[in-house]
């Protein structure tokens, strides 16, 4: 494709995301590149989105190397989503969106996650950020993370974003569709508070530990309807034989209400930011550690030496929290 790059409309360590338009069609649509000696998670990616054709996920436009400025750049092509994140529509509607908006949004990522899960993809990083709009809704993006659920061909590290991990998967134990219903849990409640779904966590130790050893879950907010509570109780169980498939949550009594006409109903359709990649994120410890490896920070010793004690003969747990990375929070390395 014979193709012009735009301005930057998002950016972590190594990678950008770029508006783009094809000189032949004029059509215009987003670039996602990285120097291709780097390129392997979004490689990666590349393979995974090629195989995908839904409506709720990003669609896939193609790829190709370039040289620019002396560099050689691995570039993937996706659609162009005007309306940009999740998260940034949360933020825009006051930091809590409301009740029916919530199940709409739920409805077409449960239908992307119920794809995706079809195909043995499990995205292990499902959160407001990796989720972008347009006037037909919600569409899950950024497969950088995601990993195969066949035991046998399951070789990937467990990576995602801590705020919104399972319990099983901050243990090292194993990261496959459970932990996606799980982080749907915990983006739901994103939508209702505007927040993070775990509170009061001064540091990445104290999160750690709730989530690994507490036994506890996120809390649900109290002003959600009956309905809506169930659905994400049953999200946000931590065993993870006991959560829900994306197909039996579709057919919950909190979706029910959910079948809006998105595109007739303008108080549903969201007005353009300036970036599909929406960056700002928490308020919370994410911030506070990823200028360095949890392992260099004597205050997680402990805590992280249980975390890697629980792992299941896989070899030493080694987070990566990486301070300009928004895309991949943090990624165990391979061993």
């Amino acid at each position: 494709m014979d193709w012009t790059r735009g301005h930057t409309i998002g950016h972590g360590s190594s990678a950008a995301v770029s508006v783009a338009k094809s000189r032949c069609s004029d059509e215009v649509f987003a670039v996602k590149s990285m120097e291709l000696s780097k390129s392997q998670l979004l490689q990666k990616e590349q393979k995974i989105l090629s195989k995908f054709s839904t409506p709720y996920i990003v669609s896939y436009k193609g790829y190709d190397v370039t040289k620019e400025n002396n560099k050689v750049m691995f570039n993937l092509m996706m659609e162009y989503m005007p309306d940009g994140t999740l998260s940034y529509e949360i933020r825009k509607q006051g930091n809590r969106i409301d009740e029916p908006l919530i199940g709409y949004y739920t409805k077409q990522i449960l239908q992307g996650l119920e794809y995706i899960h079809s195909k043995g993809i499990a995205h292990c990083d499902i959160k407001g950020q990796n989720i972008l709009l347009c006037k037909t809704g919600a569409k899950i993006a950024d497969f950088g993370c995601s990993r195969c659920v066949d035991p046998e061909e399951r070789d990937e590290p467990i990576g995602g974003t801590p705020m919104f991990m399972a319990p099983e998967v901050a243990r090292g134990e194993e990261q496959g569709c459970p932990a996606d219903i799980w982080a749907l849990g915990c983006t739901i409640i994103e939508m209702a508070t505007g927040g993070s779904p775990w509170t009061n966590v001064t540091n990445s130790a104290s999160l750690l530990y709730r989530i690994v050893f507490s036994g506890q879950s996120p809390e649900i907010p109290k002003f959600l309807s009956l309905e809506a509570k169930d659905f994400v109780s049953r999200c946000l169980r931590r065993d993870p034989r006991e959560r829900w498939t994306a197909k039996e949550l579709l057919k919950h009594p909190f979706l029910e209400e959910s079948n809006l006409n998105y595109t007739g109903n303008q108080d549903f359709v969201t007005s353009s930011p300036t970036s599909i990649l929406d960056h700002d994120i928490w308020n919370s410890v994410e911030d506070e550690t990823m200028d360095s490896t949890i392992q260099k920070v004597s205050s997680l010793d402990s805590t992280m030496q249980r975390v890697r004690e629980l792992s299941l003969n896989s070899g030493e747990l080694k987070w990566r929290w990486n301070d300009d990375e928004r895309w991949i929070t943090v990624r165990r390395n391979s061993e």
